[in-house]
């Protein structure tokens, strides 16, 4: 289930339509209002009648599903707000057990299940848990790999959270009522792989996807999680899909992998070009973090140059923290990432302490810092994302913090520029850059 229809219906479950505390009526009322003001509002709205009139009926939260993409809920950042308010006031579920004979369908009320495909040149091992499938070595060949993963996304997630065991309110297994998990990892051919991502892109409303590469200190596993996270909370409608260079999971091999992503960079744009080329995707939307920023870069600038008509496709390119030499990224990479006029979007801090200490080990500037140096160039929205992350080390706050989620949402599903976004410009003699509302 969406978000949307996964609040109404816990909402219902709880009696928010008829005998139940003001937190949750309140909150309830809301959703519906923010729901009223949609174009396709009266359908919705009818659907959200019928469940709570039977809630316990899958065939009507399946029915509310479908009015709410017809009515493009998703795209309504007051609606996706409105009904994750909603879910913060719910009780927390309890984990529900399995039950011989009964489909796992039936069994997912107190989570959402989000698919997202992959591709990957980790050495992999079918013979083990899903979570284990793709390890942290190069493939002996060289190949790539195919396939989807299925994550579970709690009825209760908070917005930009990876929710996840916590020895501090003593959990110890992962749950998909309460953690973002994966749940299974199928792997495909290519042929098959692509044909998935196709049905996917030509099933939204403006044949879309996104293509998330990871960062440094990232395993196969998180970024998938991270993936799911991210297409749920921007209720993302297209195909999502993230591709896995080898990290090695290691804070203490951080220069292994800058080998590793080096070694990848080719593979990277070989999927680019195959993914354009083979999906028909009309908008994608490519998304790296850290490190990650490194292969995807230079692969797109490679794509552009190489295969023009295809890059054309490339509805974005967001940056986001990238672990980039300032000076190379300044002289050599971003000319050539805005020589065909596509759009650069570019999030920046001056507290990210992995850049700073990347910072330190390579005696130069990151393009990710913000501050003084922050890197201010023709064709590149810089947004400075200070003070938004709530991570140890201050280095996912695209994906952490509502309002990064938020500016994001806005980019992808209405390609609002940076003035046409919620944000404050601020001008220096450098140039101009963005910094979040407060």
């Amino acid at each position: 289930m969406d978000l949307i229809t996964s609040a109404v219906a816990a909402a219902i479950a709880h009696g928010a339509h008829h005998a139940s505390p003001d937190s949750i009526t309140e909150p309830y009322r809301r959703l519906k209002a923010a729901i009223g003001q949609l174009a396709g509002a009266a359908d919705v709205l009818a659907a959200i009648a019928s469940l709570e009139a039977a809630p316990d009926t899958p065939e009507l939260r399946l029915a509310l599903s479908k009015a709410v993409a017809r009515a493009r809920a998703p795209d309504d950042m007051a609606v996706l707000f409105a009904a994750q308010a909603l879910l913060e006031q719910l009780p927390r579920p309890e984990a529900v057990p399995a039950v011989a004979g009964v489909e796992k369908s039936a069994l997912v009320s107190n989570h959402a299940v989000v698919k997202v495909g992959f591709a990957t040149d980790r050495q992999r091992d079918l013979g083990k848990p899903a979570a284990q499938r793709f390890g942290n070595e190069r493939s002996h060949n060289a190949g790539l790999s195919y396939g989807h993963c299925e994550i579970s996304i709690p009825r209760d997630h908070r917005m930009g959270e990876l929710e996840s065991p916590s020895l501090w309110r003593l959990e110890f297994r992962l749950d998909p009522a309460k953690h973002v998990m994966l749940l299974d990892a199928e792997v495909e051919d290519q042929a098959t792989f692509f044909a998935g991502i196709a049905a996917q892109v030509k099933a939204s409303a403006a044949g879309s996807a996104f293509i998330f590469i990871h960062g440094y200190n990232v395993s196969f596993e998180d970024a998938a999680r991270r993936t799911g996270q991210m297409a749920y909370d921007l209720g993302f409608d297209g195909a999502p899909v993230f591709y896995s260079w080898p990290s090695q999971s290691d804070v203490a091999r951080y220069t292994v992998d800058e080998n590793n992503i080096e070694w990848s960079t080719p593979h990277l744009q070989a999927f680019l070009a195959d993914f354009l080329q083979k999906t028909d995707a009309a908008k994608v939307y490519l998304i790296g973090h850290s490190m990650g920023n490194r292969g995807l870069a230079r692969a797109v600038a490679g794509l552009i140059e190489s295969q023009p008509a295809l890059a054309r496709r490339i509805a974005e390119i967001i940056l986001t923290a990238p672990d980039i030499d300032a000076d190379v990224f300044q002289q050599e990479i971003a000319p050539r990432l805005t020589a065909a006029h596509h759009p650069v979007t570019l999030y920046a801090s001056s507290e990210d302490l992995a850049l700073a200490a990347s910072r330190l080990v390579h005696g130069h500037r990151r393009a990710g810092d913000s501050g003084d140096g922050m890197l201010l160039l023709a064709g590149v929205e810089t947004i400075d994302a200070t003070g938004v992350d709530t991570g140890f080390l201050k280095h996912s706050y695209f994906a952490e913090r509502r309002s990064a989620l938020s500016d994001m949402f806005y980019l992808i599903h209405n390609n609002a520029r940076a003035d046409q976004r919620f944000l404050d410009p601020v001008d220096t003699p450098k140039g101009r850059y963005w910094t979040f509302k407060p």
